[in-house]
């Protein structure tokens, strides 16, 4: 049950936002996660570690999820999400910040790049709308 207003405002967010708009909201929350995961390993707090870590890697899993296989990219984004999946779990049983930092690298790069391309595809809906 939703108590808050956050929480009914954060859920309500969800369920409206365009599908582009859920792909950045899962890399900002994958990335807000693994930073949680570093965070807990430098301070030797391994319980906030392991949980923000199987958070990260759950939402790489949704992205994995998401995935339409009928586009050839999604192969190569496949590869990319498992192996950051392989570098959370590496991290999480080492307790190392170096995979981590790495799998974090590449979500922030990934995260740009999503921003991009919905702006760029943004920008041609209107222009093409603009057109007609």
């Amino acid at each position: 049950m939703i108590n808050s207003p956050y929480q009914i405002y954060k859920q309500s967010s969800v369920q409206t936002a365009a599908p582009e708009q859920l792909i950045i909201m899962l890399y900002d929350g994958a990335i807000r996660f693994i930073k949680g995961g570093i965070e807990g390993i430098r301070t030797r707090n391994y319980e906030q570690a392991n949980l923000s870590l199987q958070k990260c890697q759950s939402i790489i899993n949704e992205l994995i999820a998401a995935l339409n296989f009928d586009i050839p990219l999604s192969k190569e984004l496949y590869r990319i999400y498992e192996y950051m999946l392989h570098l959370t779990i590496q991290a999480n049983i080492k307790k190392d910040t170096v995979p981590a930092e790495e799998a974090l690298n590449y979500l922030e790069e990934l995260r740009v790049t999503w921003k991009e391309a919905i702006k760029g595809t943004t920008s041609t809906i209107q222009l093409q709308q603009s057109a007609e």
